[in-house]
C-alpha cells in the first residue's frame, strides 16, 4: 500500500465534513482491494482537489453538484449529495433553484425525476428527525 498524499488527507477530511462520518466510515469499511484505487482517486481528486478549494462555498459547490448529477441522470449520487446538504448549507429552496436550472438546460424529464429523488430523500430525512 502506497503512502497517501497530503491532498488525499485533505480530501478525506472534506469528504467526511460533507458526506458525514457514518457514511464515509461505511464506505471505507466496505472498500476492497478491487475498488481501493478508485476510492483513493475520488478522495484525492474530487474531495482533495475540487471540494477542498475555497473559491466558492460548500453550499455553492453542493448546488452545482446536484445540478450536474441531475442533468446527467446520476440519481443514486443525487440522493447521496441531497442528503449531504445538511452539512453544506444548501437549503431546500436552493436545491429547487438548481433543479429549475436542470429543467431549462438539461431537460424537463431529467429535472422531473431528480425532483422525485430529492423529495424522497427529504421525506426520509424528515422521518429520521422525528423518530
Amino acid at each position: 500500500m502506497s503512502e497517501k498524499s497530503p491532498r488525499h488527507a485533505q480530501g478525506m477530511a472534506t469528504r467526511r465534513s460533507v458526506l458525514g462520518e457514518s457514511y464515509v466510515n461505511r464506505a471505507e469499511t466496505s472498500k476492497s482491494a478491487l475498488d481501493a484505487p478508485f476510492q483513493d482517486l475520488i478522495t484525492e481528486a474530487a474531495w482533495g482537489h475540487v471540494w477542498s478549494r475555497d473559491t466558492i462555498t460548500k453550499r455553492e459547490r453542493s448546488m452545482l453538484t446536484l445540478a450536474l448529477l441531475a442533468a446527467l441522470g446520476n440519481y443514486e449520487e443525487l440522493a447521496l449529495h441531497t442528503r449531504a446538504t445538511a452539512n453544506t448549507g444548501a437549503s431546500r429552496d436552493d436545491i429547487m433553484e438548481a433543479m429549475l436550472h436542470v429543467a431549462i438546460y438539461a431537460g424537463v424529464p431529467r429535472a422531473n425525476h431528480a425532483i422525485k429523488v430529492v423529495k424522497q430523500v427529504f421525506a426520509d430525512m424528515d422521518k429520521e428527525t422525528t423518530e
